[in-house]
């Protein structure tokens, strides 16, 4: 769990959802800690519009399993949840999961300034992959 450590404290900064005709620009904050002792890794993130009003609150949990030496990302928003293995490269995670006909692929890294930098793309079928997120979020003090 220590390879995460990168991500506690809390995050903020602009985020584009590409959903309907226009895009939707928001402010992304990502609030991460540890629970239990460093067990358990806790983000929960919200988006607001520009009147501050919440549009997207999700909360997710990070586990990593000994015997099967890998991480787990469980994820819980308006009344969904989402279980899938959570692969830790260096400074980035990315998890995908798989929607009726739909693989959705979300990739998060540091950037060379320190920056959160996330995507989630949309692939149908043998379509190319479409962006339905984007963000680019600063640690704050």
């Amino acid at each position: 769990m220590k390879k995460l450590a990168f991500l506690v404290g809390r995050w903020s900064g602009p985020a584009t959802i590409f959903h309907g005709p226009q895009p939707i620009h928001v402010i992304q904050t990502e609030e991460v800690q540890y629970k239990l002792d460093g067990l358990v890794l806790l983000i929960e993130g919200t988006s607001r519009d520009a009147e501050g009003k919440a549009v997207f609150s999700a909360l997710a949990t990070v586990t990593f399993d000994d015997a099967a030496s890998s991480y787990y990302f469980r994820a819980y928003n308006d009344g969904h949840y989402l279980d899938t293995e959570l692969t830790v490269p260096v400074n980035g995670f990315s998890w995908s999961y798989a929607s009726g006909p739909a693989q959705i692929v979300n990739a998060m890294h540091l950037t060379d300034k320190g920056e959160w930098a996330e995507t989630t793309e949309m692939t149908m079928g043998s379509n190319p992959p479409r962006r339905s997120v984007e963000m680019l979020l600063q640690h704050q003090p």
